[in-house]
């Protein structure tokens, strides 16, 4: 069966710091393009930010640039999304995905495979 789980979601103070993780069992994440996408109360899902396969090619939601990193260990099977200087409007479930091949990889509808989420809250 193939399955996603993210982990690393928290409560952070704002311009704090969290690292999340994507794990993959049943599959190996080697052949997928992973994405990250989050989706606060009342709002639709977005993407955050996203990997290829070969970790050679990497995409940003212009709201997350430069404050957040996406990265993946192979061997590991994990993809990780490293989220500094967080503000409140960053408070959201994260969500990981994978699929074979992405062309818009930041938008939702390109994924096949989804995890369960991870809840990340911001405040004071």
């Amino acid at each position: 069966q193939l399955q996603l789980v993210e982990s690393g979601g928290g409560l952070v103070q704002p311009g704090g710091s969290l690292r999340l993780s994507c794990t993959a069992s049943g599959f190996t994440l080697d052949y997928y393009a992973i994405g990250w996408f989050r989706q606060a109360p009342g709002k639709e899902r977005e993407g955050v930010s996203c990997i290829s396969s070969s970790g050679g090619s990497t995409d940003y939601a212009v709201f997350v640039k430069g404050r957040f990193t996406i990265s993946r260990d192979n061997a590991k099977n994990t993809v990780y999304l490293q989220m500094n200087s967080l503000k409140v409007e960053d408070a959201a479930v994260y969500f990981c995905a994978a699929v074979r091949v992405a062309r818009d990889c930041l938008h939702p509808r390109e994924y096949d495979y989804w995890g369960q989420g991870t809840q990340v809250t911001v405040s004071s």
